[in-house]
């Protein structure tokens, strides 16, 4: 009896090797049973599976990481970016980097959409939270070389990344939304490290004003909605020319010659219906037999316009602004009663000029009261380089606002945008949150001492890979201190005893090379954008880590033209 229940453990376990052969051969060649061959993949396919699919995929997140680290810091290089058609990018934003790479690896692709969702969250912190991934994927490579197992790591970085941003609450500091000297440092702090120096100062400034204007209380809580800041970009003149505009920029011209240039204490009408006759919907014939019923049908679509024109008029709108067309003869009418008009304004510029007015957006211009119009002190057509705009200042309720980017030339304008938007989600962050972190690596090294203290509670292998977490969390700081030119080990040694000395806000000044309260300093941003690079990159790291096969589909072949 013993000696038949080993045979059949032993036949067991030679089955079950015998189908572990076949499953992992299965994705690369047919199998014949019966004679007859079974194809798992279409022809073409790839699988690439176990260790070496983990390895591929570290190994791609890593040298996307190495790409962005030189850019990190306020010492940071550019990067010179070509596409196929031979366009020029030279910028240092990870998300700009990243986007502009044209990736082909699918866990490199993973990396862009943890920066752009980055990016979307808190507007800042590509860099940081792809750099983040790249070392937690290095620290991941030495633990599963000592045969921790993937899932252990995960778990270990979850754990981390909780207590990680328990901690960074913890040691925030609070700030007052009103506090336009504190916002402005937090603006300036972002911009270190853009290509826009010789304009920190006046960014900085416009990028405060123009959330302070926006934002908005509601409740115990402060909102910050940036889609009502337009950012208009006009090359010529210099980063200094760049201005805030209390209303709205509109990139087109007034309709007609004959109307007025300059509208004082403008009085808006906001349309998104035409000024023109519309098409039927359905289809329609009309028969003239004479010249006279030809001239009494040009008559009735001119008094039909006439009227729409004459509504306008009594309601007391000296300026009107279409998302749609403006027939002729309106655009006669409207220039003979001195009212301004713009047409083929976009949707999203219309709202923005409802919020900045107090306007109402008509649909039918039968139903237009006085109280539909949005006041501003002035409307304006002006020239900016070779086009013509039309700038709507002194908005009654400016809840919107507009800065108009100016630059030597194209690339410097866009390199300028991409710093405000940066610089305007900052403060933005820093408003929402109401909370402040120091900058320099700060944040960093005193999450690392923390999770190293927490590693030894929690035990086993799952220490390791906490332990690990804070590591990667060290190799921030030592990307900053390489880029600024000093000795990163050195500068993390002082840190780590400025820390322990319970200086919680201690980074590293990249301009002189001190160790300092960097609050004190007054570089400092907002917790949310290393909390959030904190967690996109953990998420980054860990998703990789779970992939242990990658099957590939082959290219679709072009159809031949026969």
């Amino acid at each position: 009896m013993e000696c038949s229940k080993r045979t059949t453990t032993k036949t067991y376990i030679e089955a079950l090797s015998t189908a572990s052969w076949w499953v992992s051969t299965m994705a690369v060649r047919p199998i014949e049973s019966m004679g007859v061959p079974v194809v798992i993949l279409k022809e073409g396919s790839s699988r690439t599976y176990g260790r070496e699919a983990l390895r591929s995929n570290m190994m791609a997140v890593r040298a996307v990481a190495e790409v962005l680290r030189t850019t990190f810091g306020p010492k940071g290089m550019d990067k010179m970016l070509v596409d196929s058609l031979g366009d020029i990018t030279i910028t240092n934003d990870g998300a700009t980097i990243l986007d502009k790479m044209d990736l082909q690896h699918p866990a490199a692709k993973l990396l862009v959409q943890i920066s752009k969702g980055q990016d979307e969250e808190v507007g800042d912190g590509t860099k940081r939270a792809v750099i983040f991934a790249g070392e937690l994927i290095k620290q991941a490579e030495d633990l599963l070389s000592k045969d921790v197992h993937p899932t252990i790591i995960i778990q270990g970085y979850k754990k981390a990344l909780e207590r990680a941003l328990d901690k960074i609450n913890e040691i925030a500091e609070p700030i007052d939304p009103e506090d336009k000297e504190k916002l402005k440092k937090i603006a300036l702090t972002s911009l270190a490290s853009k290509g826009v120096q010789e304009a920190r100062e006046h960014f900085a400034e416009i990028a405060v004003e123009a959330v302070d204007t926006v934002k908005e209380k509601r409740g115990d809580k402060w909102y910050v909605d940036l889609d009502y800041v337009q950012i208009v970009k006009k090359h010529g003149g210099s980063l200094k020319d760049t201005k805030l505009i209390k209303g709205v920029i509109l990139d087109k011209e007034v309709v007609h010659p004959g109307m007025p240039k300059r509208v004082e204490n403008a009085k808006i009408a906001v349309l998104d219906c035409p000024l023109e006759l519309e098409k039927p919907e359905l289809d329609a014939e009309i028969r003239i037999t004479s010249p006279e019923q030809l001239k009494i049908l040009l008559e009735e679509k001119e008094e039909i316009l006439r009227k729409k024109v004459e509504k306008l008029k009594e309601v007391g709108a000296n300026v009107v602004i279409t998302q749609k067309g403006i027939d002729e003869v309106a655009q006669y009418y409207l220039a003979k009663n001195g009212i301004m008009a713009i047409r083929r304004v976009k949707r999203s510029d219309l709202e923005k000029l409802a919020k900045a007015t107090g306007a109402k957006i008509i649909s039918n211009i039968e139903d237009i009261t006085p109280n539909d119009l949005g006041e501003a002190q002035l409307v304006e057509e002006r020239k900016v380089g070779d086009d013509k705009m039309v700038f709507i200042e002194g908005a009654k309720n400016p809840k919107a606002v507009a800065i108009l980017v100016r630059g030597g030339f194209e690339r410097i304008v866009d390199e300028a945008e991409r710093s405000l938007r940066d610089a305007l989600s900052a403060v933005a962050d820093a408003v929402k949150a109401g909370k402040i972190v120091g900058a320099g690596g700060a944040p960093e090294v005193e999450l690392a001492l923390d999770l190293r203290d927490y590693a030894r509670k929690v035990g086993g292998k799952e220490q390791l890979a906490i332990e690990a977490f804070a590591k990667a969390l060290e190799g921030i700081v030592m990307a900053l201190v390489e880029n600024a030119g000093y000795d990163p080990v050195e500068k993390l040694m002082q840190l780590r005893a400025k820390h322990t000395e319970g200086c919680k806000h201690c980074g590293v000044d990249v301009y002189t090379g001190e160790i300092t309260n960097m609050i004190e300093r007054g570089a400092f941003e907002a917790v949310a954008v290393p909390a959030n690079a904190i967690k996109s990159g953990t998420e980054a790291a860990t998703l990789i880590l779970r992939i242990d096969d990658i099957v590939a589909a082959g290219k679709k072949e072009e159809s031949k033209e026969k």
